[in-house]
């Protein structure tokens, strides 16, 4: 079997869909002699920032010399990117023999009656056993969705994150900021360190409360972790950190967007409650200003300016608002917008569309949970008075963007990371010229 066929076979059970639970994966993972309980992790949830925050801790752990497996979802550019080792992506070869090596278990178990694993409890059990066999220090796990329930949550890791906490994927974590933290929540463990930069206080109480019960220490950021953004433009971010053990000042992050600075401290503070690392100020420092984590926020030009953002919910979009109006120094913007039928549409729009100053267009991401476009231009008309267009696909819509942006302009696409994705893909090959002179 090559590559493309055990592509194939792992998208198969996309049809399957999500179903929480913990039963098919711990039995998936017991047949294939619990892999997990070997490794050391850092679990990381949360309704935005889970990927950034993961990217910033493997930089400071790699800067520290240690090896870090990495593990996050979706991907971006290929499939490989959700599991890497010390930077580097799983080989194709070797994503085959992984999947050779859980298929036999996987339709075992479905035979059972446990019932299908799903999709991501089998690209799940495929991480764990490759790190298993890699042997990293440590490894930072992202949870898919929700976190109680989430397959990721099969570890016992020694130190958790939620990053924050909003409404998403309500028709399965709930309505209720309280009753999304509470599944959230289900991955702070007895006595482990958790770190969170929740700021919503219903949700807040909720984490307080289940840390509490278990007796797990909780560092709030905006609490127990102060960050102060001293500088921020499109060249990068200078902040200062306090913790309860120190303050490091002039920090700096590439990543764009004051909400960067918070996703930073975040794991920075999980850092600090790992035992066994010797703290190296230096390290943090040269950990920090490697960090990058594509798609958010990202320039992929700067002249022109042209930046993707995979914001695909309400709090997403808002920390996109927030860091346009900072970053574009009054330049009129054109807005690219793919965006899924099953998001806040509606609220996404009304929150997005007002940014384009310039034109909008909207387009249709090559996927099928996809909004249709020209009903999402319907609903945008009425949030914004600039002009608004539709793209059947993204390179279309991309290259409608790019021909309209005049000099000392700026294109933003975004609205989910699956048309950032295709943007990426297109811009690369048709700015490549002008992409080895964006740092």
């Amino acid at each position: 079997m090559d590559y493309q066929e055990a592509l194939a076979w792992i998208h198969s059970l996309y049809r399957f869909g999500s179903r929480p639970g913990l039963e098919r994966i711990a039995a998936l993972l017991e047949r294939l002699g619990d892999p997990h309980k070997t490794l050391r992790c850092v679990h990381i949830a949360g309704t935005n920032g889970k990927g950034s925050t993961a990217a910033f801790l493997a930089s400071l752990l790699a800067a520290h010399g240690l090896r870090v497996g990495l593990y996050t979802s979706p991907y971006l550019e290929s499939f490989t990117n959700r599991m890497a080792v010390d930077g580097r992506d799983v080989a194709e070869d070797e994503l085959v023999r992984l999947m050779e090596k859980v298929r036999p278990h996987v339709e075992e178990i479905a035979a059972s009656d446990l019932g299908q694993p799903t999709e991501f409890e089998v690209i799940t059990a495929m991480a764990f056993t490759y790190f298993a066999a890699q042997l990293p220090d440590w490894v930072v796990v992202e949870v898919g969705l929700g976190g109680r329930l989430d397959a990721t949550n099969v570890i016992a890791p020694e130190v958790a994150v939620v990053t924050n906490i909003g409404l998403e994927h309500t028709q399965v974590l709930g309505d209720t900021v309280e009753q999304i933290a509470f599944e959230k929540a289900g991955i702070i463990k007895r006595h482990v360190p958790t770190v969170t930069a929740t700021d919503r206080l219903g949700a807040l109480e909720v984490l307080k409360k289940i840390a509490g019960e278990r007796e797990a220490p909780l560092l709030v950021v905006g609490q127990d972790i102060l960050v102060d953004c001293a500088s921020a433009t499109l060249h990068g971010q200078f902040f200062t950190y306090q913790s309860p053990w120190r303050k490091l000042e002039s920090l700096k992050i590439a990543l764009l967007g004051r909400h960067q600075v918070v996703n930073a401290a975040c794991a920075l503070a999980a850092l600090e409650c790992l035992q066994g690392i010797p703290f190296a100020e230096a390290a943090v420092r040269s950990g920090f200003a490697a960090a990058r984590w594509p798609g958010r926020l990202e320039i992929l030009s700067r002249e022109p300016l042209v930046l993707v953002d995979g914001a695909h919910n309400a709090d997403g979009v808002r920390a996109l608002r927030r860091a346009l109006a900072e970053l574009l120094g009054g330049r009129k913007l054109h807005l690219v917008l793919g965006i899924l039928a099953d998001k806040a549409v509606e609220e996404m729009l009304s929150l997005l569309a007002p940014l384009a100053t310039a034109s909008l267009i909207v387009t249709r991401p090559h996927n099928e949970r996809a909004a249709d476009p020209d009903a999402v231009a319907e609903l945008a008309r009425a949030f914004t008075h600039t002009s608004v267009q539709v793209a059947q696909t993204v390179p279309a819509a991309v290259e409608m963007g790019l021909a309209a942006t005049g000099p000392g302009e700026a294109l933003c696409v975004s609205g989910s990371l699956y048309t950032v994705s295709e943007a990426r893909a297109f811009l690369f090959q048709k700015l490549k010229c002008s992409l080895q002179k964006i740092n």
